[in-house]
């Protein structure tokens, strides 16, 4: 709805979950909950213009309007200052810093189609109950070009160094997920090192030989992010 409406106008689209406003009302000082109902799903939206002419807001208020209208959305509020902006902001910026405050998280940055993604947070949901039940997922990001952070808090009653040694088996569950989906295992932080070891499962040896000549034919002597992705 948002993107029809206003387009390259939409310039940040933040999904949050409940859980996430939760972790950061907890453990970061100065922080308040910015609705005064609680509700399982939020959206932080920016609707940006090139004059101060109401423009963008009036477009914002279309944009909710109808959304409201069709049931999308239950309750809103809008910024009308820049302290207020900014205190909206801080919540999504606060958000990867408090999980470690919470105990171990178990940190993905995966991509799937936008249509996917509720479909893409509900199986992996599933899956994860299955694997380790308690475990608490903090699914957020990106909603507009679907790249989701899934990260995974420890559950409660698990000391922290038995839940990040399994750090392999439950990202390489998310990993078949969002593959499952058609999705992509890295999109926002890259492969780099961490993920260098998964690129034999995601591409055919010749996708990779591919790359390799690419990569010489514009850095031979490998002096451009050498050891990573390849």
């Amino acid at each position: 709805v948002a993107q029809s409406a206003a387009g390259g106008a939409l310039t940040r689209f933040e999904l949050m979950p409940r859980i996430g406003i939760d972790l950061v009302l907890k453990h970061a000082e100065g922080t308040r909950d910015p609705l005064s109902v609680a509700h399982p799903w939020y959206v932080l939206m920016e609707i940006s213009g090139h004059h101060t002419d109401g423009g963008a807001e009036g477009q914002l208020l279309h944009i909710l309007e109808h959304a409201a209208e069709r049931a999308i959305v239950s309750d809103a509020v809008i910024a009308t200052s820049v302290a207020q902006d900014d205190a909206f902001w801080s919540i999504r910026e606060r958000l990867s810093d408090v999980q470690g405050q919470e105990g171990g998280s178990i940190k993905n940055d995966i991509a799937v189609p936008v249509s996917d993604v509720p479909a893409f947070i509900r199986a992996a949901n599933a899956r994860l109950a299955v694997l380790m039940p308690g475990a608490r997922p903090v699914p957020f990001g990106h909603f507009g070009d679907g790249n989701i952070h899934y990260n995974i808090s420890q559950p409660v009653d698990m000391a922290k160094a038995e839940f990040i040694a399994r750090w392999g088996e439950v990202c390489g569950a998310v990993n078949e997920v969002a593959l499952g989906f058609g999705g992509t295992i890295s999109a926002e932080h890259g492969i780099g090192r961490l993920k260098q070891h998964l690129m034999s499962e995601i591409k055919s040896e010749v996708e990779l030989d591919m790359m390799r000549a690419i990569k010489v034919s514009f850095d031979p002597y490998n002096i451009l992010n050498p050891g990573k992705v390849l």
